[in-house]
């Protein structure tokens, strides 16, 4: 298996997977060597990805989410615009159910709320500042507008498998020739047969564009709710059309940015 995966991975002549070992062969192992954890190669091209992310002074993307908040799958879809310093996101909703939707956060800023303004008759309040941790913030999202962007993406990945590296009971698939769309990615995924308190997912599932290391997509499935079950899909994260370094300035996280509605 370790054969085949490093056969793929070189046939996609890949420089991301370059400095990553997948795992000692038969023969070593059979040699008395300690066979390495399977994930840890997982987290070498997790935190290789998050450093390919930490690269970009900013992007613009269209950013797309679904996640399981108390019992019910929310989805939505965003333009963004992100700077790593300070850390500054801007988000227009383009689904048509919040569609105009704006939400701002600046890092050190606004007493470090964020500021969003709604629409349709919710649009009559104006701009709110919010606490990015406090429950209206949290109400549609399981995670607050300070953890968003590509490098936080890699980055919860690599800590998540970090931990898990701590236990058994982890298995690890590659697929080198994945797509995402029409966009070449490897694909890691990790499951784990029976729930534990040490694992966060049944499943999770990492998408990292070949080409530029970065990562676009993550799945996180949870345990199945009843015997014989199938995994549930929690969260769902994707990144597309990502423009990396295209000089945003001050005025795109500014709200009297006058193609803004704050």
């Amino acid at each position: 298996m370790a054969r085949m995966i490093r056969s793929g991975i070189a046939s996609a002549s890949m420089l991301l997977l370059t400095t990553v070992a997948f795992g000692q062969t038969d023969e070593a192992a059979g040699a008395g060597g300690a066979a390495e954890h399977p994930l840890k190669a997982a987290i070498k091209l997790a935190e290789q990805s998050r450093d390919a992310a930490k690269e970009l002074k900013d992007y613009r993307a269209l950013f797309t989410k679904r996640e399981m908040v108390k019992g019910r799958m929310y989805a939505s879809q965003m333009q963004m615009k992100f700077r790593s310093e300070p850390m500054s996101v801007y988000l227009r909703f383009v689904n048509p159910e919040h569609a105009g939707r704006e939400v701002l956060y600046v890092e050190g800023r606004n007493n470090g709320q964020m500021l969003a303004h709604d629409t349709g008759l919710k649009a009559i309040v104006g701009t709110v500042a919010l606490d990015p941790n406090g429950e209206m913030a949290l109400a549609e999202a399981r995670y607050p507008v300070t953890r968003i962007g590509l490098a936080n993406l890699a980055q919860g990945i690599a800590l998540q498998w970090e931990k898990e590296a701590a236990y058994g009971e982890s298995d690890v698939k590659y697929y080198p020739d994945a797509k995402f769309g029409e966009q070449p990615v490897l694909v890691v995924e990790s499951t784990h047969p029976i729930r534990r308190n040490q694992f966060r997912s049944a499943i999770t599932r990492l998408w990292l564009d070949k080409e530029t290391r970065l990562p676009v997509r993550v799945q996180q499935y949870d345990f199945p709710t009843a015997p014989g079950g199938k995994p549930v899909l929690v969260e769902d994260y994707s990144y597309t059309n990502v423009e990396p370094n295209v000089e945003l300035t001050e005025n795109d996280f500014d709200t009297r940015n006058p193609s803004y509605q704050f």
